[in-house]
């Protein structure tokens, strides 16, 4: 039998422990990060969550050994790919993923990277004086010439297409555009939670528009409960104030005299008066009507 180091019998006992002691895990990508931005993100989110980076094989290893404590982890192995590293937490997914989310920021091409989206230059002034920059900006594809003593952009165009590699050449002058076209942050390949497994395609929402949804669903509901007279705690009162409505609005029609409706009825004596007053030719002192 191959001997293995006694390190890495430690390091799956600790990823075992991490994963078996919360509620929420996840694998994340932290590939092609440098080292301070990753270590800025993990400061980020040190409250909420523990990020544990460690090689592929042991995190498949601890899933494994975690498997017979919390059922259906394993299924989380299938997301352990690239530079891999485990994220335990007792956030909920959906919160999770918007904290890893957040972690994401555009930063300057080196060279070499493949493009994640279209990499686009827009027509328009730059910031530069005309000179030998106008060819250097044509080399690399960009339609540059000079305008009113200024350099500009012509057209719009698509340098990268997504997919492609970004030249160093290019990364160089987009870099000069003040252009950062490389995405970096965490990305979340996958989270377990009671059995079930999220991926980004589930758990990206627009909460602005989903909680516009709920509103709006509540206030449908509120309404249809309201209109068949469905009595629940969150009906009860405005049914109770809509049927006091009506009462009083009937009472005052058939002239019911109440505590409630006296004061009603009586403005509608007055009015009533007021109106039949106002038909009314006013008499002479003697009795007779005064002529018209």
């Amino acid at each position: 039998m191959a001997h293995v180091a006694s390190w890495k019998h430690g390091e799956v006992s600790e990823i075992t422990s991490l994963v078996t002691h919360h509620k929420i895990i996840g694998i994340l990508d932290i590939g092609g990060i440098p080292a301070p931005q990753l270590q800025q993100m993990r400061g980020g989110i040190r409250a909420k969550a523990q990020i544990r980076a460690s090689k592929n094989t042991l995190i498949l290893k601890a899933l494994d050994e975690a498997e017979s404590q919390v059922k259906g982890i394993g299924a989380l192995k299938d997301e352990v790919h690239g530079q891999a590293a485990i994220i335990a937490t007792d956030m909920n997914p959906f919160a999770l993923y918007r904290e890893i989310k957040a972690t994401r920021k555009m930063a300057p091409a080196k060279g070499g990277e493949i493009a994640s989206h279209d990499i686009e230059v827009l027509a328009g002034d730059t910031p530069f004086k005309p000179g030998p920059i106008v060819g250097e900006l044509q080399k690399v594809g960009i339609p540059a010439a000079i305008s009113e003593g200024k350099v500009v952009i012509k057209s719009d165009k698509v340098l990268v297409e997504a997919g492609q590699k970004i030249s160093r050449e290019l990364a160089q002058m987009l870099s000069r555009l003040d252009i950062f076209p490389i995405e970096l942050g965490l990305k979340l390949n996958a989270v377990y939670e009671l059995g079930d497994i999220y991926r980004p395609d589930v758990l990206d929402i627009d909460m602005d528009r989903f909680m516009g949804q709920l509103r709006t669903a509540s206030f449908t509901a509120l309404g249809l409960a309201m209109e068949t007279g469905w009595a629940n705690p969150q009906t009860i009162r405005p049914l109770l104030a809509k049927a006091y409505l009506s009462a009083h609005t009937l009472a005052v029609e058939k002239n019911i005299y109440t505590k409630d409706t006296m004061k009603t009825l009586l403005a509608k004596a007055q009015r009533s008066m007021l109106s039949v007053s106002s038909q009314v030719k006013p008499v002479s002192k003697e009795g007779e009507k005064t002529p018209t």
